[in-house]
């Protein structure tokens, strides 16, 4: 089971998701729920595409955080 970092990213009109250990692996979806969805799918795809190319599944390495900032 492998666990990989999305960033969602919202737009004027939809969502976007990518993942920074998946280069290349989008989804769009009019909501957050959609796009999470429509990336899961996209991982599993691209992850189905590497082993049948016989190439490796890259190990998630990425993490997120948030920092607090005070502007004066």
């Amino acid at each position: 089971m492998y666990k990989y970092l999305i960033i969602v990213e919202q737009s004027e009109h939809n969502f976007a998701a990518y993942s920074p250990d998946l280069p290349g692996c989008v989804a769009t979806g009019k909501t957050q729920t959609e796009v999470a969805k429509n990336m899961r799918t996209a991982i599993e795809m691209h992850l189905e595409g590497l082993q049948e190319d016989g190439l490796p599944i890259p190990e998630p390495r990425s993490q997120a955080d948030y920092v607090s900032v005070a502007v004066a």
